[in-house]
């Protein structure tokens, strides 16, 4: 198949049909793509040795289906899979678990044929029931495993596919065993990003058996198909993975251990990076990117733009309730002030909760332009013309698109104080800022989204919409306009007549002035030249299978 960078996201929607019938109904076809995703025809690169990522925070969770982390993610996704996959530099989907698939012409049934003699990392077999269970598991609040009572929330699932099995929106109306290796998925209405969907990260398939065995505690016991295996995991530390003996793709994976290294402060990470101590090194300082560029032994990589850093409102709490209010903050934030400060110029303002490159991305939408004057007008007509305090809640470690929160929320700070604004910082570990958000206990807060299938609705979808109260939707913004129309889109095929309704989306959120959207970046890492073959992905996760270390 082709390989695309993040700018062909339009194309992809427009054609899903067309890659899905490339993925299955036709015989060579499905050969072809197998053959694509299964391994190389020439030889593989002898391999060996321990990996070390840095990374500036700890994994919240080791169930992929429920967590929305990062952190989180870029272990899972080494350890789990999912039916479909994306081709390593794009957005472009491959086979995963599903070797083919066939899709009806309607669009309305997807039938996928899996893979054989596959195995879960318990000894256990891969097969259409294991399929079944996952999917019930997540969409079903009476399924013994959905851990609903003891907080599980399963946030990408529901935003994805429209709800729980009492919800009329929920898509997946049924699935279906064909045989032990063919299972059907049957849509109440066609989703022309459902094969992306399935690729995504959170639906990486466990071992039904893992969860009978751990119950709750599988968030600490992680067993899929994936070319690597848990071994360990010591809190704000490390998590040690182990190579797959068994793993269905032959000669991989090539290293024999991963090892994701927590080291919260940037610079220490970059030392440890220059000092051989780690081989890759993630969320670098802009600053610094010129040291990077200067050190023979290390090469600088860049992710594309696709994210969007933001502060959020507490929409249930005064004064954030009133759009006057979030009107004039907005008009507080110097934002090209912001960029040169904290990014060293390596992002771009944002003006939508959604990245330039996306299909429906609205242009035609007017900036809050930086204008001091007009937000203090605006908090006069609000009734707060001596300002007020608040909490401006701050995430304690770096993210791809905050490099540097804390740099960040005092330039922030400054632009509020202008205005009469008086926001006192706070912070906590990461997993209890997560999990305080989800509570609803903030009033500002920073945070952002990076975008994990290259479809719109991703972001707006999960960032926006009211079926994604509390987590990830921590504002509670509620519009009943916004949240039907994204729904509605959902299931157009008509890429103009999408495009459109989430161009209207945007104006819906401008208007109502739900976020400070602050910046796009271009998240970098530092990767010692002793690691061949890794190519970072846009969606900030990508499997580590193919890449190797030369001595």
């Amino acid at each position: 198949m082709r390989k695309q960078s993040c700018q062909f996201v339009a194309l992809v929607l427009a054609a899903v049909l067309i890659l899905a019938a490339c993925g299955g109904g036709n015989d060579d076809a499905a050969e072809t793509s197998a053959e694509d995703a299964g391994g190389d025809s020439g030889p593989t690169p002898s391999g060996g040795g321990t990996l070390i990522f840095a990374r500036g925070a700890d994994s919240s969770s080791l169930d992929p289906g429920s967590t929305a982390d990062g952190e989180a993610s870029r272990v899972t996704v080494q350890v789990f899979e999912t039916l479909t996959r994306f081709a390593e530099d794009s957005f472009e989907i491959e086979p995963g678990l599903a070797e083919s698939w066939d899709v009806s012409e309607d669009g309305l049934s997807y039938t996928f044929h899996l893979r054989k003699g596959v195995e879960f990392h318990d000894g256990t077999p891969f097969d259409a029931d294991a399929v079944i269970f996952n999917f019930e598991r997540w969409s079903d609040p009476e399924h013994p495993y959905h851990f609903a009572e003891e907080g599980f929330i399963y946030s990408s699932y529901v935003n994805q596919f429209g709800g729980l099995k009492d919800d009329e929106s929920h898509v997946i109306e049924e699935i279906n065993k064909i045989d032990e290796h063919t299972v059907e998925f049957v849509l109440k209405r066609p989703v022309p990003a459902f094969l992306q969907n399935m690729a995504m990260s959170y639906f990486g398939l466990a071992s039904p058996k893992s969860l009978e065995t751990y119950g709750t505690d599988i968030v600490e016991h992680p067993v899929g198909t994936g070319p690597f295996v848990f071994e360990e995991w010591v809190r704000d530390d490390a998590i040690t993975l182990v190579k797959n003996e068994n793993y269905w793709q032959d000669g991989y994976p090539l290293v024999d251990r991963v090892i994701f290294q927590v080291i919260p402060d940037n610079a220490a990470r970059l030392t440890a990076l220059q000092s051989g101590e780690v081989d890759i090194a993630d969320g670098l300082n802009p600053d610094d990117l010129e040291r990077v560029e200067g050190d023979p032994n290390v090469e600088l990589l860049q992710r594309d733009a696709n994210n969007i850093g933001y502060l959020g409102f507490n929409m249930e709490k005064e004064p954030f309730n009133d759009p006057l209010v979030r009107k004039a903050m907005n008009y507080a934030v110097n934002k090209e002030n912001l960029i040169a400060t904290v990014y060293n110029d390596l992002a771009e303002p944002a003006k939508n909760p959604l990245p330039p490159s996306y299909l429906g991305y609205n242009d035609d939408i007017a900036p809050y332009e930086y204008d001091p004057e007009k937000a203090r007008d605006l908090l006069a007509e609000a009734g707060y013309a001596d300002g007020f305090t608040f909490d401006l809640w701050t995430m304690p470690v770096p993210r791809p698109y905050m490099p540097d929160p804390n740099r960040a929320a005092e330039a922030l700070q400054t632009d509020f104080a202008e205005i009469g604004l008086t926001a006192n910082i706070v912070t906590m570990e990461w997993a209890t800022y997560l999990d305080e958000l989800t509570q609803g206990n903030q009033e500002v807060y920073m945070i952002g989204w990076s975008g994990v299938n290259g479809d719109p609705d991703y972001f707006l979808n999960n960032l926006l919409a009211e079926h994604s109260i509390p987590d990830p939707n921590y504002s509670r913004y509620r519009n009943r306009d916004l949240t039907e129309l994204l729904l509605d889109a959902q299931s157009v095929l008509d890429e103009k007549e999408r495009a459109a309704m989430y161009a209207r989306a945007q104006e819906i959120v401008h208007e109502d002035a739900a976020m400070i959207p602050l910046v796009h970046t271009r998240p970098a890492l530092g990767v010692s030249k002793r690691v061949q073959d890794y190519v970072p992905h846009l969606s900030v996760t990508e499997p580590l299978t193919k890449v190797h270390i030369t001595d």
